[in-house]
């Protein structure tokens, strides 16, 4: 997986998402069709290329320390059920609808214990700040905090979120740009336009 972005300094730049959208559903629309008749190497390629959304809609709906075993699960399930898939080029939006209900169902089975707090290891001064950012964006309405979550710790642009999650562009900068402004107000750092 690509280095994460540094959250503290990426909420105090502003977030671009005008450059032009990835053209990308031709060749995933391939790669499914070769998954479907058995190619795991093809399902690997979908793999690398939905990996980080996939971790991005998990970790804004569950525990970080969950999130890793959840991702294989939802591609397994993926794997499982492509068959089922109607439209080869809509296998971003249905792969991110697996992910989100994965984390819904996560949350409706009943609790093994009481998880360890983040920072029982020890931890240095930017991974508290990071852990503090992130529990912020986690407190923000899901549309924000899942394209947030995508753009902050995943590095993702807005066109990479806008084509891989089915969301129109227009949406994504506007999920961005509101949620950017809320979690800024959530953390004390209000800044002039």
């Amino acid at each position: 997986m690509e280095k994460a972005i540094d959250l503290a300094e990426a909420i105090e730049q502003p977030c671009p998402v005008t450059a032009q959208p990835l053209i990308e559903s031709s060749e995933d629309a391939s790669l499914v069709k070769a998954a479907r008749d058995g190619d795991r190497t093809a399902f690997g390629g979908l793999y690398d290329r939905y990996a980080r959304i996939v971790h991005g809609i998990l970790l804004s709906r569950v525990p970080p320390g969950e999130v890793d075993d959840l991702v294989q699960d939802v591609f397994l399930v993926a794997l499982r059920r492509l068959h089922t898939l109607r439209d080869a080029e809509a296998f971003g939006g249905w792969l991110a609808a697996i992910a989100r209900n994965r984390a819904r169902d996560y949350h409706r089975r009943p609790s093994a214990g009481e998880e360890l707090p983040e920072d029982t290891a020890g931890t240095d001064a930017g991974q508290t700040e990071a852990w503090a950012v992130l529990a912020a964006i986690r407190g923000l309405p899901e549309a924000y905090r899942e394209t947030l979550i995508l753009r902050l710790v995943e590095g993702m642009t807005g066109p990479e979120i806008a084509a891989r999650t089915g969301l129109t562009p227009g949406s994504v900068r506007v999920n961005l740009h509101r949620g950017i402004q809320q979690l800024r107000e959530k953390l004390g750092k209000r800044y002039d336009p």
